[in-house]
């Protein structure tokens, strides 16, 4: 707001505040240190300048450095939302009405690799995946049994899936229609971030240009019949996971995100009309001061993105609304235990960063999937933060850290330049199809390996404090009969369904593919008439073809 002095600005915010305050109070009249002191709702520089305004400003207000919402988590907490799924979905069910009767607060859904695909467990390229990393899905009879007792209405939930998003959203709305919930009232998130598949993952199926119209129809869809849902969690989380330093994570992230903003609007959407459900998905890594100034830069690149280069004009479309995984790729399979460690502090980076949603890590996922035991201590790591700890009690509590700013201020700038860098190759389609980001993250995480076996970065229990002849906790196993059990489910599924009607949606898919109408209907039927995930994904296979990789 040109003009505008410090003092019009803060009592601006201040009346803004005090109206949402009658619609949402915060959890406490007032929040106090154990010794009794007050904490303020927001601390500011004594003396604030010109530049503060610029680069800081008021929580819930451009450029959002310091957080979506006036009040942040006095308002309301993080989501507490535990990645989980494994074996058979009636397994999954099981551990998230586990996880929800120990306080979780979202639901988060790991898929095993050849529903990732887009193949049916009973195809030759998913033996021996089938329920290994995730849980297996086949089928709406399969989504049915995952939600089983579980009323969407009254949950979010989390789905990590990209190349097959638009087939499980379907599902997830089925079941809702099955529950008597209308797609209107279900809340949550799918991944659907294909680009970072290409560079970091490589769970892709399609080549990009039929990949974009599978996303851009769902971001039709959505805002049209499911309000409340977020359309895509544009992923960082894969590409640090790859090996990427703080600033490529940002940097590729938003690059991705600006091409995806591109693509919609070149399908014909209004900026307005969909970038207020764009979410992101980061990753909370070990330096601690680095992690929470990346999360502000992050916030405040993705305002003027929105704001100077699309001209977005609603607030919420210039938010970066963010969930958190800590790093998987931290964890240790020596000495487990330490990861307790690493993951609490992970943790409370991402929340000083102002993280919308936190999944913690379980100490044994360095060796197997999580047990019981080990996602109950991950969970209460996100509960001892938000209780116990009080940084939740005042907003931005780094805010104006000569540290935090400075290095919030120099990851900005690091990643512009790669924007522009991307800009330059044509956009972030074009930099992956030339392999840039792909080779950048490759030398950054030989850059890291090479640190780690010469001794230079520290990582405890591996290059040093080293135990001896330890001792193995015990795991999580998956049973191996899993797979003859979603065979013979397959099969009793065909046997039983209306197979004409089944014959007839993909049918009618096929002919939508061939031309321009939203799949996202055409895709709802076919589920509805319980086609499984591999058929659904064969048709488009046969009509987009499938991308071979760089």
């Amino acid at each position: 707001m040109a003009g505008d002095t410090f003092d019009t600005r803060y009592a601006s915010w201040k009346a803004t505040t005090a109206e949402l305050l009658k619609k949402v109070p915060e959890r406490k009249d007032v929040f106090t240190t154990l010794s009794g002191i007050e904490v303020e709702r927001l601390y500011l520089p004594k003396n604030p300048d010109e530049a503060y305004l610029e680069k800081l400003g008021f929580p819930g207000e451009y450029p959002f450095t310091r957080g979506i919402q006036p009040t942040m988590y006095r308002g309301r907490l993080w989501t507490m939302r535990q990645y989980a799924g494994f074996g058979t979905a009636e397994e999954t069910n099981r551990r998230f009405r586990y996880l929800l009767e120990q306080g979780q607060t979202g639901l988060s859904v790991a898929f095993d690799l050849p529903t990732q695909i887009g193949y049916d467990s009973d195809h030759p390229m998913a033996m021996g995946e089938v329920g290994k990393v995730g849980v297996a899905i086949d089928s709406l009879l399969d989504m049915e049994a995952l939600f089983e007792g579980i009323p969407l209405d009254r949950v979010s939930t989390s789905m990590t899936i990209n190349a097959p998003a638009a087939i499980l959203l379907a599902m997830y709305i089925a079941v809702g229609e099955k529950q008597g919930v209308p797609a209107d009232k279900l809340a949550g998130t799918i991944q659907n971030d294909i680009l970072k598949e290409y560079i970091a993952r490589g769970t892709y199926i399609f080549p990009p240009k039929p990949s974009m119209r599978l996303i851009t129809d769902i971001f039709a869809y959505c805002s049209a019949h499911v309000p409340k849902w977020n359309t895509i969690s544009i992923s960082g989380y894969h590409i640090r996971e790859a090996g990427s330093t703080a600033v490529q994570e940002v940097a590729f992230t938003l690059a991705n995100a600006i091409a995806y903003v591109e693509a919609a609007i070149a399908a014909g959407l209004e900026v307005d009309q969909f970038a207020p459900r764009l979410a992101f998905f980061f990753n909370a890594h070990n330096h601690f001061f680095e992690e929470i100034a990346k999360f502000r830069a992050a916030r405040r690149m993705w305002a003027k993105i929105m704001k100077e280069r699309f001209g977005a004009k609603n607030p919420r479309s210039m938010m970066l609304r963010f969930h958190t995984q800590t790093g998987g790729s931290t964890l240790t399979a020596q000495q487990p235990d330490n990861n307790i460690v690493r993951v609490a502090l992970q943790a409370l980076a991402a929340v000083l960063g102002g993280t919308q949603s936190l999944h913690t890590n379980a100490r044994d996922e360095a060796l197997a999937l999580p047990t019981e035991e080990s996602a109950r201590i991950a969970l209460r790591t996100q509960q001892i933060i938000a209780y116990e700890t009080g940084v939740a009690d005042t907003v931005d509590p780094l805010g104006g850290s000569y540290f935090v700013e400075a290095l919030t201020d120099r990851i900005e700038e690091e990643a512009w330049a790669y924007i522009r860098k991307i800009d330059e190759l044509g956009g972030a389609v074009a930099a992956i199809e030339q392999g840039f980001p792909q080779r950048e993250i490759r030398k950054a995480a030989y850059e890291t390996q090479r640190k780690i076996e010469s001794g230079e970065l520290v990582v405890v229990g591996v290059n040093k404090f080293r135990i001896e002849n330890e001792k193995q906790p015990e795991l999580l196993r998956v049973d191996p009969a899993i797979a003859e059990k979603q065979k013979a489910k397959l099969e009793r599924l065909r046997q039983t369904r209306d197979n004409a009607l089944a014959a007839k949606r993909l049918e009618a898919l096929r002919k939508a593919v061939r031309g321009t109408d939203n799949l996202m209907p055409y895709i709802l039927d076919a589920v509805r008439a319980y086609c499984t995930v591999g058929e659904i994904c064969g048709v488009l296979r046969e009509e987009f073809g499938e991308y071979q990789g760089v």
